[in-house]
């Protein structure tokens, strides 16, 4: 498949075998069986790789379907605004946002308007962007909007759980304890460790619609579980 062939499509279940071995593609199983292929990303060390997800080259179909499932898994929590952590995770969120029947969301943001205040970011990086060249930004026009309000903070990806970490921190300089934490994606399970960091109770209000594994190099130049 060519790069711009991934995320393209939902299969039917059973489609792909989700036992492996893989060579260029993960198919990830939603909670339903049906399917998606998802490119697999090498990493530095050469024994290791994820599977990948960027929501934003995903066919509309594929992103329907995202966040059809993830706003039905947070709906219990009964969130009362969307809050979206950048780049990715705003694509998600303001489509979550929707289905929830909310009239907008809050987007939070890497770039730094002349009226936002230095005291409401925190440094931010993710596993596409490791190094803390970047900082997250609460607009604080929106304040209003999420003091005293059931939050669920929205990511398209929880990986390493940097970027949850760092939205879960600007969230505490404002004030803020979100009721649930969502994502489309958990990719392995390294976010946990992260999380546990922070406090062991986020570990079971994070939810995602399906799972990842980390993947090891076999003898033959494949991947498995």
């Amino acid at each position: 498949m060519q790069p711009h062939d991934f995320w393209q499509e939902i299969y039917p279940a059973d489609t792909f075998d989700p036992a492996g071995p893989f060579s260029t593609f993960y198919p990830a199983v939603l909670e339903d069986g049906r399917q998606i292929m998802l490119p697999i990303r090498h990493l530095s060390n050469g024994e290791n790789a994820l599977a990948s997800l960027i929501i934003n080259q995903a066919s509309f179909a594929v992103q329907d379907a995202l966040a059809d499932a993830l706003a039905a898994k947070l709906k219990p929590y009964d969130p009362e605004i969307v809050v979206g952590l950048p780049t990715l995770g705003l694509t998600l969120a303001a489509a979550v946002a929707r289905r929830l029947g909310h009239g907008r969301y809050v987007p939070l943001g890497t770039s730094r308007k002349f009226w936002y205040d230095d005291e409401l970011s925190v440094p931010m990086s993710s596993i596409t962007t490791p190094e803390y060249s970047k900082r997250l930004y609460a607009d604080p026009r929106m304040l209003p909007l999420l003091r005293g309000t059931r939050i669920a903070l929205i990511d398209d990806v929880i990986s390493s759980g940097s970027s949850i970490l760092a939205g879960l921190s600007l969230m505490e300089a404002i004030g803020i304890e979100p009721v649930v934490i969502g994502a489309a994606m958990l990719q392995s399970e390294r976010w946990r460790g992260t999380i546990a960091d922070i406090d062991p109770k986020w570990r079971d209000l994070i939810v995602g619609v399906f799972k990842t594994p980390m993947l090891s190099r076999t003898d033959d130049a494949h991947w498995t579980k």
